[in-house]
């Protein structure tokens, strides 16, 4: 098992985890966002040293480390940069936030209504540099758009197999099937997960535990049972393309599920912004969001 401080951290601490693991395609959008455009660079390598100095801006400010904020998932690039002087796993434990690392390569093309994700061949050595690194877990992420039986019972089982893959370097995986929050079945969908996550938490052995990372459901409480699951260290909420006000009301509904956003934590923070206003629009999303997650 990893690090039991952290382990103790993610399992029993009052907060949520930040996402900061924007990587290929997903990273213009972000920088958009912040306020840089496409016409700021020429090439990948100046993109993600943008989008590393945005990450670096985050980790450091005050309001990032004030307790409420328990962990954050890192692109690859980020885990391998610093922040403020440090390795970016350090800085952020230094400040007593875990460390995660995204380790999927995209989505294929859907089929039975769903995406999964393209072969990740390099798992491994990801997950040894990971832990050489100090990180406590990887994240993977697949999409549901459809209320498919076998295109969900597929995506679980792909996750469920790179997770215990994930658990033999002594990480802990985040399972994250995400349910499309535009799809028109998605009462169905989180029905259909639920009962395949419950199927193969159950074919879990021994100290084999994961972390689990959903929409959050239709039906509120929906998860609660996977809240209770002796086999799930936490489950934590994706904010999916709401904005913030939306992705906190709908998950304050939902008891023991705490936040893992995204675009809910970073929307209103510009290039532009002072390092104090900074820190206050960033100390004000961070607030919301954890009042949510404790709600």
């Amino acid at each position: 098992m990893a690090n039991n401080e952290m382990l103790s951290k993610i399992e029993n601490g009052q907060g949520f985890i930040a996402a900061l693991d924007q990587s290929g395609g997903s990273t213009p959008k972000a920088l958009a966002g912040y306020g840089i455009g496409a016409d700021s660079f020429n090439n990948d390598d100046e993109m993600f040293t943008l989008i590393h100095k945005m990450r670096s801006r985050i980790i450091t400010s005050p309001s990032f480390g004030n307790g409420k904020v328990i962990g954050a998932i890192l692109f690859e690039k980020t885990m391998n940069g610093d922040a403020g002087g440090k390795p970016v796993p350090e800085a952020l434990w230094d400040r007593g936030v875990v460390p995660f690392l995204k380790v999927d390569k995209g989505l294929q093309d859907e089929e039975n209504g769903v995406q999964l994700m393209k072969p990740i061949d390099d798992l491994d050595e990801q997950c040894k540099h990971a832990v050489s690194k100090g990180v406590f877990g990887a994240k993977m992420r697949s999409v549901i758009n459809k209320a498919n039986a076998r295109g969900i019972a597929d995506i679980v089982e792909q996750q469920f197999a790179f997770g215990k893959q994930i658990l033999g370097h002594g990480l802990v995986p985040i399972i994250e099937p995400e349910v499309n929050i535009k799809s028109d079945e998605r009462a169905e969908c989180d029905a259909l997960l639920l009962a395949e996550l419950k199927k193969h938490l159950e074919a879990l052995v021994d100290d084999q535990r994961v972390m689990l990372k959903l929409s959050i459901p239709v039906e509120a409480n929906l998860y609660k049972s996977l809240v209770d699951h002796p086999k799930v260290i936490r489950l934590v909420a994706l904010s999916g393309g709401y904005s913030t006000d939306d992705a906190c009301a709908e998950l304050a509904k939902n008891e023991g599920m705490i936040a893992s956003f995204s675009r809910g934590l970073l929307q209103d923070l510009r290039v532009s912004l002072s390092d104090e206003e900074f820190d206050a629009v960033l100390g004000r999303a961070i607030d919301q969001i954890y009042r949510a997650s404790i709600a």
